[in-house]
């Protein structure tokens, strides 16, 4: 079947990034991070073939509502709470456990007493985010724990600078979640995929921060084979790319030497050579702020972008000399060519550009 531009899904890839994580830390259980339709690679696909996850992160309630009726049955964790007794009620009838960070959510439990939910307690130990501070740990746990609303109560916080090694602030986020957690019978998640992978002691982080129930991790862009450092690989954390972005050669032909290319002329050629054009553009997500030398891959080598990004259709310059046939795959990001790689030339980071594919065209979703 033909097609203009398609994100190709390799579930398989997934599944061995999964086990990546869970070797790091073989004692914790995984919550995967799926929101934004599964950072672009398709929410309920990717759920389905994380059947080895022990439960589910979204953003938004609809995304989790998404879940349930495609037939997920693993504990889904709604990353923001609720806002309204609208979205408690379908909380409630969807089975879903609430992140709780402000009063007005305590309050939400508190009007709903014939309910019975898993909730964590998040506190803001330096993202200066969502949570509550965590000089009213001790006083909100208490408060919490015994609404008849809450089932279970658990403790989370969120790590701000975790992708940068030996970061002085999440030193202090550490010290001020130990605070927190300290003497706390039941489970915690402090650690996303940068710390899960990076700092070693979070990994035993029932001792290192003294609560007694389960180690809860976050994992997310690593689960898709991406890595959440800017100057550590995927390959180099032995992660797979799951996706692939790709697009068609639709045409080709002689570029002379001073002819502009494109909208505005961007780019004028200072040699004769062989103009491509590429049917993928920023309204499949492959965002117009890509500059010239912008690499893509066809053909198993590198050619450069040349001229501005259209809606629909991208030029690179082919070489003189050049072989490749109209109706070859050319990768945008995949295989060969890293999302973490192509990203900076758009001033951009990897999470942008795939949660950004618009899937204009179905995903191929492979083994």
């Amino acid at each position: 079947m033909s097609f203009g531009a398609r994100a190709r899904i390799r579930l398989g890839a997934l599944e061995h990034n999964l086990s990546v994580i869970r070797a790091v830390a073989p004692e914790a259980r995984v919550m995967a991070v799926i929101k934004a339709n599964a950072y672009g690679h398709g929410l309920v696909p990717v759920a389905k073939h994380l059947e080895d996850a022990d439960s589910f992160a979204v953003a938004r309630i609809t995304e989790a509502i998404e879940l349930r009726a495609a037939g997920v049955v693993q504990p889904v964790v709604l990353l923001k709470g609720v806002v309204s007794a609208e979205e408690f009620a379908l909380a409630s009838a969807h089975n879903l456990e609430l992140v709780v960070h402000c009063r007005e959510q305590i309050e939400l439990l508190q009007s709903h007493p014939d309910d019975a939910l898993t909730v964590w307690l998040k506190f803001d130990t330096g993202m200066n985010r969502l949570g509550f501070a965590p000089s009213e740990a001790a006083t909100l746990i208490a408060e919490v724990r015994d609404l008849p609303a809450v089932r279970e109560l658990r403790l989370m916080t969120h790590l701000a600078d975790a992708d940068t090694p030996d970061s002085p602030a999440t030193a202090a986020q550490l010290a001020q979640f130990r605070d927190v957690a300290a003497d706390f019978d039941g489970a915690a998640s402090i650690a996303n995929a940068p710390a899960v992978l990076d700092l070693e002691d979070i990994r035993d982080a029932p001792d290192l921060f003294g609560f007694r129930g389960e180690h809860w991790i976050r994992p997310g862009i690593a689960l898709f084979g991406i890595s959440p450092f800017e100057h550590r690989s995927a390959a180099d954390l032995g992660l797979q790319p799951v996706m692939q972005f790709e697009a068609l050669l639709i045409a080709k032909k002689r570029l002379a030497a001073g002819a502009r290319v494109g909208y505005r002329g961007r780019f004028v050629s200072d040699t004769e050579t062989t103009l491509g054009i590429i049917s993928a553009g920023y309204g499949d997500g492959y965002t117009r702020h890509f500059r010239d030398g912008t690499p893509v891959l066809i053909n198993g080598r590198r050619v450069a972008l040349i001229g501005n990004v259209s809606m629909d259709m991208i030029a690179v310059d082919l070489g003189l000399h050049s072989q490749d046939q109209v109706g070859d795959i050319a990768t945008l990001w995949g295989d060969g060519l890293p999302v973490e790689e192509v990203a900076p030339w758009a001033d951009a980071i990897p999470y942008e550009l795939v949660c950004g594919v618009m899937n204009r065209e179905a995903s191929e979703i492979v083994d």
